[in-house]
């Protein structure tokens, strides 16, 4: 258990957790027997907890299990991705081609628009199980919902948001992850539409989305791409975290240092939200950089160790790991808790299936990490 000693240890125990348990558990009673969709949450008992389901959440689970195949830990788990996509594309699309907000369990629409960041979602999808079975050749769906996400172009470059804050960085951070996962399946597949819109948000992160004076990452933004202040002036250490690793994944793959640089700033400003007694990554600070909101969601300690493995120390990443597996200590091995109070105590709540996604991510960074040593 942890703490653990080294990264080698630490990718074993986080290894063994996916594997025996949290593949296996998502699986069975994540997966609605009745209408095939993924559950949106289980109990940390490990039962299923009926709550609308959005269309991240079942894009997130599709890319999981195609993750799983293509890293070895299963081809059984390919066909669970394969027939998460086909139910979800028989409830979610729209005719033009992109996919709708959430539904309820029986398939019935609960909010027909569609939001950047869950298209974003669904090309990440797309792409994971392009990559686990190149015979789907699923290229023509993914570059018919970019197409379709040309109609929320914004006058000064990237995309418009639904919702109060139509010009954000977050809705472009997964469009970015995206692209750059569309990118690694090589020209043929990709082609160069993927890798344009990798250069154009590594471009708007650059030069609009991160604080000069700063080096952080804001998240609101005007019409302009000024960014918003006061209340609106939200810096999260997650999202400091998940940025320097996609940055600089760009940037090692451009040659271009100065988003190296950028990452590295980034990371170095996410460790300013990182609670040292609880060994964890707070929701949330002021332009300031002092705590605005101390808990801390699971998923900001997944971001945390992506960053640490490739921009920090080894022993940055130990406590990033040791941090993140105390959210994975719940009654049914494989579920986990989401909120971690001030005090140290979790919020009593069923686990969010889009969770495991940013679960799945950091432990094949881990495993890569560590892979011969």
């Amino acid at each position: 258990m942890p703490p653990f000693d080294t990264l080698p240890d630490a990718a074993a125990w986080y290894d063994a957790w996916l594997r025996d348990a949290a593949l296996p558990l998502w699986a069975e009673a994540g997966v609605d027997p009745a209408g095939g969709l993924f559950q949106e949450t289980l109990s940390v008992e490990g039962a299923p907890v009926e709550a609308p389901r959005r269309a991240r959440a079942q894009a997130r689970q599709v890319f999981v299990f195609a993750q799983a195949a293509s890293a070895g830990y299963g081809a059984n788990w390919l066909e669970v991705a394969k027939r998460g996509w086909a139910r979800f594309v028989r409830v979610y699309r729209r005719p033009d081609d992109l996919f709708i907000n959430r539904a309820a369990g029986d398939g019935t629409p609960l909010d027909e628009a569609a939001d950047v960041y869950e298209q974003a979602f669904v090309l990440l999808a797309v792409a994971a199980l392009q990559r686990a079975d190149p015979a789907m050749d699923l290229t023509a769906e993914a570059e018919r919902t970019l197409a379709a996400l040309q109609e929320r172009r914004a006058a000064g470059g990237g995309f418009r948001e639904n919702g109060p804050h139509p010009y954000q960085a977050n809705c472009h951070m997964h469009l970015f992850e995206s692209a750059l996962a569309w990118e690694s399946l090589g020209e043929a597949v990709g082609g160069p539409a993927w890798r344009a819109l990798s250069d154009e948000i590594a471009g708007l992160a650059l030069t609009r989305f991160i604080d000069p004076a700063t080096g952080a990452m804001r998240e609101f933004f005007d019409a302009d791409w000024r960014a918003l202040t006061g209340e609106a002036g939200l810096i999260e250490p997650g999202h400091q975290f998940e940025w320097a690793w996609l940055l600089d994944r760009w940037g090692r793959d451009r040659g271009e240092a100065g988003a190296q640089a950028a990452a590295r700033r980034l990371f170095e400003t996410g460790l300013k939200g990182v609670d040292a007694a609880r060994e964890v990554a707070v929701n949330a600070l002021w332009e300031d950089f002092s705590v605005r909101d101390a808990a801390a969601r699971l998923w900001p300690q997944t971001e945390h160790l992506k960053a640490a493995l490739v921009l920090g120390s080894e022993a940055d990443a130990l406590r990033a790991a040791t941090g993140l597996a105390q959210y994975l200590q719940a009654p049914a091995r494989g579920a986990w808790r989401d909120k971690l109070r001030t005090d140290g105590s979790f919020v009593d709540e069923p686990a969010p299936a889009t969770s495991f996604y940013h679960l799945m991510v950091a432990i094949l960074a881990l495993r890569g990490r560590t892979a011969g040593g």
